[in-house]
């Protein structure tokens, strides 16, 4: 009779006891997070969210190696995308990633975000990641066999059974009981805060190990992390991002992978926990993982504070040669109030009616104010020509 592989093997999921210094980064990590932003106006907020997903599409890509740049992921949100079909294909991609983000954001604004570790909500992920996509994005290569994949359905079969660097996944076959048991071991109903917080970094890594997907799952843990922070309390209203982290790492950018690796360890001894795979190292990842948050966490509050954006504002005015001095009272109004009615502009600027329209015509056409609507009132935006000087260190380059 066959052994039949067990759902086992990726315990410990959880751990039965915390270490102090991963429960202190926790508890770290929450009260940043709530920091976060905190002196914006919601609406100034939500166009940085906006661009924060830019940010996390763009890292996102370059974990899988694929370098696509903000200007050609923006270029790709407006439909502009390019001629050569290998980039069209990267900017197609990236695309899906803000856009999906973007709604997992909606649904947790709306608090009617689902369980983020059930397999419904993960095969939605997927499938809306590759909905739309190009053959030749759900053609799959290797190991002498080629098939197409279909989004939102688990591996099944011996022909995608996969070995990912050094590490075998569990059998195809056996994915949607290990899936199952995944769902039940981080489920975050019945988990407080501080639980809910430490469940983060563990299912990713178990995610990762399970391979659910043929392609795709890397793409898929990233936000399925960024949905499990929203139900956390650490999402901060979309204001940072965990891609950007992973892709930079603490030290280098191959700390992700070298800690994925490590937390791949099998069980070392009676003193290292009672499950298959090492508890020491499950704790060495979490704890990585929440650190690399904090970090992030961290660098976007030094750049989303009021009084630093508020001064790069000026300076942006300052180095334009297409924006007169006067724009920059309308773009400090905005920030304060998050919108401007068109009739205040004159009075904003100091400057007759004419003269204050023009200005407000050239910060328009800058991309820096823009409305839901033709007549309606105007907010901030940050387009990416803008974010070398406005947030400078965000891109690597922009």
């Amino acid at each position: 009779m066959p052994i039949v592989e067990s759902v086992d093997r990726i315990e410990p999921a959880r751990l039965e006891q915390v270490p102090e210094g991963l429960s202190d980064v926790a508890v770290e990590l929450a009260a940043a997070s709530a920091r976060l932003g905190h002196t914006l106006h919601p609406r100034t907020a939500a166009s940085l969210a906006d661009l924060v997903r830019i940010m996390n599409s763009y890292y996102s890509n370059l974990i899988e190696g694929h370098n696509t740049r903000p200007r050609d992921i923006e270029r790709a949100l407006n439909g502009q995308f390019d001629p050569d079909s290998e980039r069209r294909n990267l900017q197609m991609e990236a695309a899906a990633h803000v856009r999906l983000q973007a709604e997992i954001d909606r649904q947790a604004s709306a608090g009617a975000l689902p369980e983020p570790a059930s397999p419904a909500f993960i095969r939605w992920l997927h499938s809306e990641f590759y909905r739309g996509a190009p053959p030749e994005m759900l053609a799959i290569h290797g190991s002498g066999r080629t098939f197409t994949m279909t989004p939102g359905a688990w591996r099944s079969g011996p022909d995608q059974d996969v070995a990912v660097g050094r590490h075998l996944p569990p059998s195809s076959d056996r994915v949607a009981a290990f899936m199952d048991h995944f769902a039940a071991r981080y489920s975050f109903e019945p988990l407080g805060k501080a639980s809910r917080i430490l469940a983060i970094p563990a299912a990713h890594h178990r995610f990762n190990y399970i391979h659910p997907f043929p392609d795709g799952n890397g793409r898929v843990a990233r936000l399925m992390s960024h949905a499990m922070a929203h139900m956390a309390g650490i999402g901060a209203h979309g204001l940072w991002s965990i891609s950007r982290g992973l892709a930079r790492g603490l030290d280098s950018r191959g700390d992700y992978k070298r800690m994925m690796d490590h937390g791949d360890m099998p069980r070392q001894g009676d003193l290292d926990g009672r499950g298959n795979l090492s508890q020491r190292a499950l704790i060495d990842f979490m704890l990585w993982f929440l650190q690399v948050c904090l970090d992030q966490v961290t660098f976007m509050s030094s750049l989303f504070e009021f009084d630093t954006l508020t001064r790069r504002l000026r300076i942006l005015v300052e180095r334009s040669e297409a924006l007169k001095p006067e724009a920059a009272r309308l773009l400090e109004e905005a920030l304060i109030r998050g919108e401007l009615e068109r009739g205040d502009v004159p009075r904003i600027t100091g400057l007759p009616e004419r003269t204050a329209r023009r200005v407000f015509n050239d910060v328009l056409a800058a991309g820096l104010l823009a409305s839901d609507t033709p007549k309606g009132k105007v907010s901030l935006r940050f387009p990416v020509e803008t974010l070398d000087t406005l947030f400078p260190r965000l891109f690597p380059e922009t």
